[in-house]
């Protein structure tokens, strides 16, 4: 590989961004390429290949060219470190995401409840501004407290993340998007927004009402949701 080539994909990694290598097979090219610039000929595979999170072969003017995907981490950023952050923290971990549980409250953002977890202790705006949520990200308010979850939200809808929910019964979230709308969210943003969070599977438990939200997560980011 080109040092330039591999220098283009450490670069769309550290920015976050999804894109795939072309390498044709008779050795004459190798490009970094996206769904959008890809040659006409390689953009179906290329955009199979990122979907399908799979190394495809595509036949281009009688050769063949290898597509590999190179995406960035999934992630979960969840913001409130309460009782159903424990088991969503774990599960979504063992799913393979990169998780992140933001609370500024100290007493509850412990390394001995999420351990091997990340935890950042800065308020949930400041923390997802810092964090850049892109296509690969998923956010999950928890804490049912609108001085913290709101400032997530508000943060949250502002990026690319592919899924954005929201903890809370049909009514809070009716509020919650009340708000949102005042703070100037129109109907196609707030239409983001998972609210009530989670599939529905009659959960009652923390680790059901867990095993519901990633769940939909999952759902969303394989586009089953």
């Amino acid at each position: 590989m080109k040092a330039a080539v591999l220098a283009e994909l450490i670069a769309a990694r550290a920015a976050h961004r999804v894109v795939a290598l072309a390498t044709w097979l008779d050795g004459s090219d190798a490009r970094v390429v996206t769904v959008d610039d890809a040659p006409p000929a390689l953009a179906a595979t290329v955009a199979q290949a990122l979907r399908e999170e799979r190394a495809l072969v595509a036949e281009v003017d009688g050769g063949e060219v290898l597509v590999e995907p190179h995406l960035p981490p999934t992630r979960l950023i969840l913001v409130g470190a309460v009782h159903i952050a424990e088991p969503l923290a774990a599960m979504a971990a063992l799913a393979g995401f990169a998780v992140t549980i933001v609370d500024p409250r100290r007493a509850w953002a412990t390394a001995a409840r999420f351990p091997g977890q990340t935890l950042d202790v800065r308020w949930p705006d400041d923390a997802i501004a810092a964090l850049t949520p892109d296509v690969r990200t998923a956010v999950v308010t928890l804490t049912h407290d609108p001085k913290l979850d709101d400032p997530a939200l508000i943060a949250a809808l502002r990026t690319p993340a592919f899924y954005v929910g929201c903890l809370g019964s049909q009514k809070t979230h009716a509020a919650r998007r009340a708000r949102l709308a005042e703070a100037g969210f129109d109907d196609a943003a707030l239409a983001r927004l998972h609210g009530p969070v989670g599939l529905r599977i009659g959960a009652r438990s923390p680790a059901e009402i867990a095993v519901s939200i990633l769940g939909e997560i999952i759902a969303s980011l394989r586009g089953a949701a």
